[in-house]
């Protein structure tokens, strides 16, 4: 199985580090965070990697290099000209997924214990589009499942905003944790062009499609956005 880290963002909530870095270089504990994921992928047995780059992708790439991929195979997918978000990110680099049944996604900036083949075997057992790791944390944006975990839309709690895909009359609200299982069915289904967001995927194919849950509430997360988020980050991840 091979997996996508997404580390091409801007990082402008983890300022002043992301004026001279990138966040994927932003250290806890002694590594970094691109470090700490791939070490985590690895733990799953996942050593095929393919990294986008973007805000100061040249200290990204010399990283790399300069430690051999901490043992792991990575691919550089470059998106110096134009940083493509989300979905246009995992577009961009769908060309290294040909012969894939499945993979990972996930966002750099995010840490956790989350047992990742558990998730990867109960995406095998269910054969959904895409199984989404969540959990039952405050935020700001959910989002929406029904009682069988199955998605059903998404809903920003401080504009009111709500999008709804597919019909429920319980919506659950769970808070994304920026790591998805996906078949690669999905990549010929993304109709969306250039800069686009994989919420804007999932809800456009939810109608249709089967979209699952995968609820790791209690296990160690933190999305490491802000500069406060290093200490506790540092105090959760102590190896």
């Amino acid at each position: 199985m091979k997996a996508m880290i997404l580390a091409a963002g801007l990082g402008t909530r983890l300022k002043p580090w992301t004026d001279y870095h990138p966040k994927a270089l932003a250290v806890v504990n002694n590594k970094s965070l691109l470090q700490r994921n791939i070490e985590y992928l690895q733990q799953a047995g996942i050593t095929d990697v393919v990294v986008n780059v973007h805000h100061f992708a040249g200290q990204i790439t010399e990283t790399i290099q300069r430690h051999n991929g901490w043992g792991s195979s990575i691919t550089i997918s470059d998106e110096t000209d134009t940083v493509l978000e989300t979905g246009g990110g995992l577009k961009k680099a769908g060309w290294y997924f040909a012969g894939e049944t499945d993979f990972v996604l996930m966002n750099v900036d995010v840490l956790t214990n989350l047992p990742l083949q558990q998730m990867l075997a109960a995406h095998s057992q269910q054969a959904p589009l895409a199984t989404l790791a969540v959990t039952d944390r405050k935020t700001s944006r959910y989002f929406l499942f029904d009682e069988q975990g199955t998605l059903c839309g998404w809903r920003n709690t401080q504009t009111g905003e709500q999008k709804i895909a597919r019909e429920s009359a319980v919506l659950v609200e769970k808070a994304f944790s920026g790591i998805h299982v996906i078949h690669h069915s999905l990549l010929g289904l993304m109709q969306q062009q250039g800069k686009f967001s994989m919420v804007d995927v999932y809800l456009s194919q939810a109608t249709n499609h089967v979209i699952k849950a995968y609820d790791h509430s209690g296990t160690k997360f933190i999305d490491v956005g802000k500069p406060e988020s290093i200490l506790k980050a540092e105090a959760l991840f102590d190896k």
